[in-house]
């Protein structure tokens, strides 16, 4: 079986690898992002109708200044998400998938104006008629240097798991900078939005049929078994 790597920034890293190895991969971290809390300052809590969460980040870094937000609805992406705002006291009024345009399109009436817990990096969105948003950064992504065990094993055949459109570039610029051999490495990715930003050359890449980790590890199990993308034509 062809092993599979994570990049993704802790604790998603480790809980990607408990999911592989429940399916019997032989799967390794490698994060190549740290995760940080940034200083911020919460809007008064009357001049909120709900928060817009778009990853469980925004949570487990914002501090004890969400404790003046608690109460709350939250429109959440992801299952993950949605529990870690639960356990913050804050009552969950949506669960999207997809990104975060696919809860706000779903407000409540009375939900007109919005605060962003976000990262520093981050999409823009199309608010509705009526709607207005504030927007707030908790934290940011670090991206990290090439570590040795990262090399060694690019140095062999693998399926790199990538979750997000920074991985993908950061990735691709580590393995420039080290050299990699990319014509024994398969890139799994969570969206066909990645394509462009993970440069040329791979042995194979292919994209989850669903924006979603679940997709996406399911996708990486299908690789991880197929030795049959080892004589396909680099891309």
């Amino acid at each position: 079986m062809i092993p599979l790597i994570v990049v993704r920034p802790e604790p998603g890293a480790s809980a990607s690898i408990q999911a592989a190895q429940a399916l019997g991969l032989a799967a390794q971290a490698h994060p190549i992002f740290a995760i940080r809390p940034e200083p911020w300052e919460p809007v008064p809590r009357d001049q909120a109708d709900a928060l817009i969460l778009g990853s469980a980040n925004a949570l487990r870094h914002g501090g004890p200044a969400l404790d003046t937000l608690r109460g709350l609805p939250a429109y959440c992406v992801g299952e993950t998400t949605a529990k870690a705002a639960e356990a913050r006291g804050f009552t969950v009024a949506c669960i999207g998938s997809g990104g975060l345009q696919s809860v706000v399109d779903r407000l409540a009436p009375g939900h007109r104006r919005l605060l962003r817990l976000t990262g520093v990096s981050h999409v823009p969105l199309a608010l509705p008629p009526g709607i207005i948003m504030q927007t707030r950064a908790v934290y940011a992504s670090h991206a990290l240097p090439m570590t040795p065990e990262l090399a060694r094993a690019l140095g062999n055949q693998a399926v790199v798991m990538l979750h997000s459109g920074e991985a993908a570039r950061h990735f691709e610029a580590l393995c420039a900078a080290a050299a990699i051999d990319r014509t024994r490495i398969a890139l799994a990715m969570i969206g066909p939005r990645l394509d462009a930003l993970a440069g040329s050359g791979w042995a194979l890449v292919r994209s989850a049929d669903a924006p979603s980790d679940a997709a996406l590890l399911a996708l990486a199990s299908q690789m991880c078994q197929d030795t049959r993308w080892e004589a396909e034509k680099p891309r």
